[in-house]
């Protein structure tokens, strides 16, 4: 194992830096996973393989689910590009994330202490601390309504259970982050192998679902289309993915030389893409089993996750159907959580420099997300959380664009990244992408308003 620094930032020559950090990112992790040395090449992608994983679990968590379904129920296969397309942004700006923590030893949120003025700092800590409460809604809701799903529990009593996977979270955390990355990992297996069984079952037409892969004027032309694709577009990339992967990818003990670095963006890349393919097997699972089930047919306005629970079963005449689907979503809620957990403590610690204890840090943004959960659950029900749901999504797509501009930023500084700065196509395509969805999340913000305040 590398040794550990007691400043990973002496070493780098980056006047643009205000503020020197002296501790690593999650400290407690940081350098633990080991690297083989001279080693073969499948030997030290194993040793990589694990932080994609971690993120790949923002790709599939419950608040992408309602989306997926109405968008298969209401067009069919159409919006499989846009699936495709999202993952592909996804693939870039996570590439930017961990080049940025491995080149730089700084997490996302620790950079952008250490750059911007203390103000700038304040107000992009406030809104990621909103994302994570509004991610962490979403997990809270999704295992909620599977609980009730497969149980029969109540929304409200579901709801406060999820609590307690802060505790097991903890004890996790003192296991190793290997335990960590092996639980994320089956929890995804587990989810893949439910969408597969359900796309058997499904019999989705083949050809319909190729020619879903390519983009079809109707995406734009048609405006409920569009809207969707833009809520698929808008809330695929979790901001908080982007400070947890440049976080993460430092738990590997890879030589801190540009060839040791070289190395690590190479199979924490591939790690990274990887992962976020099986996000988008997942993803498109849900979205071609609704439209195999319901485009064409009666239930074709299904969007509610617990109608598509109820109804898949019988449709598909497949006893299995509806539970599996529901064993899939309490499996993508409790992922989430998992990773939300760290991202909370590393946005904490790095914005501010501080250290909480993980239980106080957790435990305070898990009430903040329990509470407006249960006040929904108890005056309106399940229709009304799956609402909130829909809000969440909602303000994490509105955050987005604070994260990705600065990750962009400094990605494409020379001072700061050295040999490892974004060519100049790159840097051409990050800030497209930036602006794009910067623009994009602005029109699904304007168009949300009105449905959020109960209008059509």
């Amino acid at each position: 194992m590398a040794d550990r620094p007691v400043d990973v930032i002496s070493t780098l020559s980056d006047e643009s830096w205000k503020i020197q950090s002296t501790s690593p990112s999650l400290p407690e992790a940081y350098g633990t996973v080991h690297v083989p040395r001279g080693k073969s090449f499948l030997r030290t992608l194993m040793a990589f393989v694990g932080p994609g994983l971690m993120v790949a679990v923002g790709y599939m968590d419950p608040g992408n689910w309602a989306t997926d379904l109405a968008g298969g129920a209401q067009f069919g296969y159409l919006l499989i590009s846009v699936i495709l397309i999202s993952n592909c942004l996804a693939m870039l700006l996570q590439h930017l994330a961990l080049k940025l923590g491995i080149v730089t030893g700084r997490d996302l949120a620790q950079a952008c202490r250490d750059y911007y003025s203390r103000p700038v700092t304040f107000v992009l800590w406030i809104l990621c601390e909103i994302a994570i409460v509004a991610c962490d809604l979403a997990e809270v809701i999704g295992s909620a309504i599977a609980l009730n799903l497969l149980f029969g529990i109540p929304i409200i009593i579901g709801v406060l259970i999820t609590a307690m996977d802060v505790f097991v979270i903890l004890l996790l955390q003192h296991k190793g982050f290997r335990v960590i990355e092996a639980l994320v990992g089956t929890l995804i297996l587990t989810i893949s192998l439910c969408f597969a069984y359900e796309l058997i079952v499904s019999r989705p037409d083949v050809a319909a679902i190729v020619g879903g892969l390519v983009p079809q004027p109707a995406v734009v032309t048609n405006p409920n289309a569009l809207y969707i694709a833009i809520g698929i577009l808008g809330a695929t990339v979790m901001p908080h993915n982007l400070y947890l992967h440049s976080s993460i990818v430092q738990t590997r003990s890879f030589e801190r030389t540009d060839a040791g670095k070289a190395k690590a963006i190479k199979f924490a890349t591939i790690d990274s893409t990887g992962s976020l393919l099986l996000a988008f097997f997942v993803n498109a699972a849900i979205l071609i089993v609704s439209a195999a089930t319901f485009f064409g047919t009666q239930h074709a306005n299904v969007a509610d996750i617990g109608d598509a629970y109820k109804l898949l079963s019988p449709v598909l005449g497949a006893s299995l159907a509806s539970t599996l689907f529901a064993i899939a979503l309490l499996a993508s809620g409790q992922n989430s959580t998992l990773t939300g957990t760290l991202a909370g403590q590393i946005v904490m610690e790095g914005f501010f420099n501080i250290r909480l204890k993980p239980w106080i840090s957790r435990l305070t943004t898990r009430l903040l997300a329990i509470i407006p959960a249960i006040i929904v659950a108890f005056l309106y029900g399940e229709r009304g959380t799956g609402e909130l749901l829909v809000l969440s999504q909602v303000v994490l797509s509105f955050q987005l664009s604070f994260a990705v501009i600065p990750l962009v930023q400094f990605t494409s500084d020379k001072v700061k990244m050295g040999r490892f700065v974004n060519p100049l196509w790159l840097k051409i395509l990050s800030w497209a992408i930036a602006i794009m969805i910067a623009g994009l999340n602005a029109y699904l913000l304007i168009q949300s308003i009105p449905l959020l305040f109960g209008g059509h």
